[in-house]
Parts: C-alpha cells; structure tokens; sequence
C-alpha cells in the first residue's frame, strides 16, 4: 500500500526539513519550500522556480499543497468582504475581511460547522462536520493575502495586519491544529504576524485555556453573552459543564504579560441579557480582572428566536459597566447584509438565502 502524501503546508520548518531530507535533499530546500508555501502564498509546486523540476516532481508524487479554491465572494456596502472557500473535500467555510484606515482583519475559521451549540448563532446549526487542519486555517490566510495585494494592487507580500480566530468553529476544540496554524502564521520564514495582533476566541472550554496560556502566546477572547449560570445555560450548552465560576477562575490564571488581556465578547440579545441587572452582575464578575468588554448587538438570523437589543439600551448597559470601571466599547458590527457579522457564518448566500 502507497504511503498518504504528505501534508507539507501543515509542518513546522523543522518536520519540513526532516522530510525532505527522506526525498534526499539537503536541510536548506525545505526553508525555500517553505518561504514559497508560508511567505508567497503558493498554491502549486510548479510555481516554486528556484527548486529544481525534479524535486518538484519528487514533490509533486509523495506531498500535497492544501489550500482552499475560492467559492464565493460576497462585498457588504460597509467595506466588508466575505469570501466562501472550498476544500479539498469540497466542504465549505467562510473568512471575513475588513479593511479599515488603521488595518486589515481577517476573521478566520478552523472548523466546518461547530459542536458547541450556542442557540443565538447560525454556525451551530451546521454541527461539526469536521476539524481544519493547520494547513487549511493558514490557507484562508494565504488566500486574503492574493486576493487583498491584486485587488488594492499593493507589492507587499502580507497586507492583512490582524488576525481574529472568531470564524466558523470552537478554536479550543481543534486545540493541537490551531496550535500549529498560530506558530506557522507567526513564524519568521512564514507570515511573520505579531502575536500581538492576533486574537482567539473560545466559548470557555475551561481545560484548554490553561494550555492555551502556557502553549501560545497570542491574545484570548472569551464569548461569555451571560452573567449568570441561569441564563448562560440556556443559551450556551457548554456552561452545563464548565459554569462562569469555573470559567472565571481559567481567566484569573491566563497570564497578562506583554499585553495579554483577556477581551470578554458580550452578544447583547434584546430580553435576554441585557438588563440594567445584567450590567450590573458583569461589572461585578469583572471586579479585579485586568480585561475589556466588546458589546456586540445581536445580529439576527431567522428561525433562531432572538432579537437584537437596541441602541439605546446597548449605550445603557455600556455606562452601567463604565461607571463600574469595566473598560466596555459597543463594537461595531461589520457584514451584516452579506450574512458575515457575529455569529451569522453559515455557507448561506445573501442572493437567495440558500445554504449552499
């Protein structure tokens, strides 16, 4: 039986070098495969010009270049594009850009679908159908990347400047793949981005945010929507294992050092959350924690039974915390008539509504 080709966008340089030290190589290929694949973005061995054709042939028989084929392209009238990309395996996934004159986000996913369940968010009814591999996650990277420099017509190799792992999928539930994705994206001979300017976001899987604070370095947001177990239970299956005191403790543990703040995500949903108590009750969870508070206004999606609150009662709750001294900003919300804001990330086509 044929050995399975080798996923080579998904390996370290150092798995690199040892593998192509089996094809005969000497150690300094895989650092120019490398470059080609993390750096510019290649999509095929045969773009690899300063490898010689048969190592590229050689290549071409025992490894595979994952990278993802654009499906759809979605543009809101705020800026915001959403890009539809296809698998290997044909399975679907979206990642969201949004420019604006400071930078250029990119929102990435690193699972179809999504086990979690939270009631209020359109990826949960897709289930998980299946984990991303390293070389997907940074796929849709690379492909942000070709698509930003042709259309800005901008020379630099990366022009996206942030990263947000707020996309379809738990992060912390493909732990060990997302890991991988985070060192290739801010390796050296890859991206290269700052761990400073990237930010994953969990829904509180309270085991894997100790190893989170110890395995990475990148920054943490947590999806909280609730400041009591009453109500977070209903609206986010998760709390029924790890409930907000559990998930409290994980965050006063999460180390604060070179600007690690905790960033607490709050979706603001009309009569359910976002009460003058509710306010209350999050200022005094947040009492001693070193974090701010991104308030979200719920982006709606039909047949899920969920409002969103209105301004003036987001503005409310926002001075509820600040006279608590809880740093809270209402953020703005990007995409929402292309189906690409909070929670809204469901292979549906805003043209017809259809999920694709």
């Amino acid at each position: 039986m044929e050995s399975p080709a080798v996923d080579v966008a998904s390996l370290s340089l150092e798995a690199l070098e040892a593998f192509v030290q089996t094809l005969g190589e000497k150690p300094f290929r895989a650092r120019q495969l490398y470059r080609w694949i993390h750096q510019r973005g290649a999509t095929s061995f045969d773009e690899m010009t300063d490898l010689s054709k048969a190592l590229r042939a050689r290549l071409a028989e025992t490894a595979v270049l994952r990278t993802v084929t654009k499906d759809l392209e979605q543009r809101s009238v705020d800026g915001t594009i959403k890009y539809r990309w296809k698998t290997h395996d044909g399975r679907l996934i979206e990642s969201v850009y949004m420019p604006s004159p400071e930078r250029r986000t990119l929102c990435v996913s690193t699972q179809v679908g999504c086990a979690m369940g939270c009631r209020f968010c359109a990826t949960a009814t897709l289930g998980l159908l299946r984990h991303l591999a390293p070389s997907e996650i940074v796929a849709q990277v690379h492909a942000v990347n070709r698509e930003v420099r042709k259309s800005e017509g901008l020379e630099t190799l990366r022009p996206l400047t942030n990263l947000v792992f707020m996309g379809m999928g738990e992060p912390l539930h493909n732990f060990e793949n997302v890991k991988t994705a985070l060192e290739l994206l801010e390796s050296e001979d890859g991206p290269n981005f700052s761990a400073r300017h990237i930010t994953v976001s969990t829904v509180g899987l309270v085991p894997m945010i100790e190893r989170f604070a110890t395995e990475t370095d990148v920054k943490l947001a947590i999806s909280l929507n609730a400041s009591s177990d009453e109500i977070r239970d209903q609206i986010m299956p998760v709390n029924k294992r790890w409930k907000i005191a559990d998930l409290m403790e994980a965050v006063k543990r999460f180390p604060v050092k070179q600007g690690r703040r905790v960033t607490f995500e709050y979706v603001l949903m009309s009569g359910v959350n976002d009460t003058d108590e509710d306010a209350r009750r999050l200022a005094t969870l947040l009492e001693g924690v070193p974090a701010k508070v991104n308030l979200i206004q719920y982006n709606e999606n039909p047949g899920l039974g969920f409002n969103t609150t209105a301004d003036n009662r987001a503005e409310r709750f926002r001075q509820i915390l600040e006279a608590s001294n809880v740093v809270a900003l209402i953020r703005a919300n990007r995409g929402r008539d292309i189906a690409a804001a909070c929670g809204q990330l469901a292979n549906v086509d805003n043209r017809d509504g259809h999920r694709r």
